[in-house]
């Protein structure tokens, strides 16, 4: 989720809360607002009508409100107590909606001439709790609305043009390579958070740029520096293995040594290979159809195939095709084909289907399933096969990783491999 939504999440529940309890409290002012001008309309009635009375005596015998607000009875002097200005609410039959609507009901009692009691019953009309509830929910409701719409629209207007040095920063972030080129951090802002932030970032890659370029020279030196005695080492046994002078048994020891330094170089090579990828040092990239590559790359195991007494059978089911290194790609098929035909049994079959979206490499080989959680592990190996690094894998592993590929192995009498790339 994207941040201006996150916040704008949180924001609409927060008014959500923040307008319903607005809402409630208002409505219970808005009551008691109501009540207190109904009850001083009801008391304004009641000195006016107890006045009208002492002078007018038809009024006494008003005892049914009928076209009036207003009811007069006669009462003991026991009761006068009881009824003393008493305000409620109560239901009355309204002949014009021909049912019982509120009214407010005063109730209290007077005296005419000192020694005759009255009680004097007044009447309001109420307004409708429900038809206010109601009238107020969507008041609300409207009201709530229009809030999120200024929030979207302030979101859109303001907060993305306050924010949108963050996002340039983020996009330069996503396009930057280590140790290609790449223009400088960009910190046009005045906001001091953002400056703050893109100078961080911008000493932060610095100091990265400066350790990547310190330890692919210390990689690039350290091979070349054990590629050129291995070399040598390896040339001069050979030449030694060649003088006429050499016994049957010495030049055993001469060829375990010289197998040992060919298996040292693989190994450096595969090192450097390794950290090559995790560096990111493969910028070059291009188009790669994975259908003619897989046929490219069997035609370089035939011979090996063959000697193995491996068939290799290719399926196509869809055309795969990706943006990525061509060496990569290349050495990712290899390693996966190799581990194959190497591992594999006289008789035996290597299947390679390409699809869509992914290739799998099912292989006869050992009885037995492989262990997954070591499987693609560095120098991790099962076979006894002689002249294997146990990088082979983690290579493959590495390049899947650089592209945010995947691979799964299983097990069903068959090795099964499926990688999605």
């Amino acid at each position: 989720m994207k941040l201006i939504n996150y916040t704008l999440l949180y924001t609409s529940i927060a008014l959500l809360f923040i307008v319903g309890g607005w809402a409630g409290i208002f409505y219970v002012n808005m009551l008691d607002e109501i009540y207190d001008s109904i009850d001083d309309g009801l008391s304004n009635s009641k000195l006016l009508i107890i006045k009208k009375a002492q002078t007018d005596s038809t009024l006494l015998h008003k005892k049914y409100f009928g076209e009036s607000n207003y009811s007069i009875q006669q009462i003991s002097a026991e009761n006068v107590s009881a009824v003393r200005d008493l305000y409620k609410d109560t239901l009355m039959y309204m002949d014009h909606e021909e049912e019982y609507e509120p009214v407010r009901l005063l109730t209290t009692t007077f005296s005419v001439s000192g020694n005759t009691l009255y009680e004097l019953k007044i009447i309001s009309s109420m307004v409708e709790e429900d038809d206010l509830i109601e009238d107020l929910l969507y008041a609300v409701l409207w009201l709530y609305v229009v809030l999120i719409v200024s929030v979207v629209v302030v979101n859109i207007i303001v907060l993305r043009k306050v924010w949108k040095p963050f996002y340039r920063l983020i996009d330069y972030l996503q396009q930057y390579r280590l140790g290609g080129e790449s223009d400088k951090v960009p910190v046009g802002t005045t906001v001091r958070e953002f400056r703050l932030l893109s100078e961080t970032v911008s000493v932060l890659l610095e100091r990265n740029l400066e350790v990547y370029n310190s330890q692919k020279q210390f990689i690039e030196n350290a091979s070349h520096e054990l590629q050129t005695p291995l070399a040598i080492s390896i040339n001069k046994l050979e030449l030694l293995a060649e003088r006429s002078d050499v016994s049957e048994e010495q030049l055993q020891t001469i060829g375990h040594v010289i197998q040992s330094l060919e298996r040292l170089t693989r190994l450096n090579k595969s090192l450097l290979l390794l950290s090559k990828i995790e560096n990111k040092q493969f910028a070059v990239e291009e188009t790669i159809n994975f259908n003619g590559l897989v046929k490219k790359v069997m035609e370089d195991f035939i011979d090996l195939a063959e000697f193995k007494e491996v068939k290799l059978v290719c399926h196509e089911e869809g055309e795969l095709v990706r943006y990525m290194n061509k060496d990569l790609a290349e050495i990712l098929l290899t390693n996966l084909l190799k581990n194959a035909v190497v591992h594999n049994v006289p008789g035996g079959t290597v299947d390679i289907t390409v699809q869509k979206d992914s290739f799998t490499i099912v292989n006869t080989g050992a009885p037995k399933a492989l262990n997954e959680e070591k499987l693609f592990s560095r120098f991790y190996k099962e076979s006894i096969e002689k002249g294997t690094t146990g990088l082979g894998l983690s290579i493959v592993k590495a390049i899947l990783d650089l592209y945010k590929g995947s691979v799964t192995y299983t097990f069903s009498g068959k090795h099964i491999m499926v990688i999605h790339i």
